[in-house]
């Protein structure tokens, strides 16, 4: 039967378990910490604005970033964990995936993923509990999280 992940995060966290039953308790393997993910858009950039000239007139404006520098952090984050998930697909480690985050970051995870694992991924869970304990966490998802069959 393929290994069951189940991916917990969040902009600032992420937790790794594993789901050796359909039915068992949740185990913990891996844990990321990315405090960028909550820091404040100032702190997050190195100095000031460029400056640029007005296409018409003698004007001068500061230049806007084209992303939010706390969203590109977002993003990052995420583009990691999907590059981890990648990495134990190809390596054999993973046959399925479970998701579970916030709407905002389950989105930015799943247009992280390449067309492979996403096509391990089994479920998705819109739920904001990265900081809750693996009990709690798997008293949230369905009562069996794969079937018995464990079919593929």
């Amino acid at each position: 039967m393929p290994t069951t992940w189940v991916v917990v995060a969040d902009s600032a966290a992420a937790r790794l378990f594993r789901a050796p039953s359909p039915t068992g308790p949740l185990e913990e393997f891996e844990t990321y910490a990315h405090a960028e993910g909550r820091a404040h858009a100032r702190d997050l950039v190195s100095d000031d604005q460029g400056r640029a000239f007005d296409s018409v007139g003698q004007g001068r404006h500061a230049m806007e970033p084209r992303v939010d520098p706390r969203e590109q952090e977002r993003i990052g984050f995420a583009r990691m964990l999907a590059e981890r998930m990648r990495s134990a697909r190809s390596k054999g480690e993973v046959g399925r995936v479970f998701l579970v985050a916030p709407p905002e970051f389950l989105g930015h995870l799943r247009s992280n993923l390449d067309s492979e694992t996403r096509r391990v991924v089994e479920g998705e869970f819109a739920l904001n509990v990265v900081r809750e304990k693996p009990e709690v966490i798997r008293a949230r998802l369905p009562e069996r999280l794969y079937s018995a069959l464990g079919a593929r």
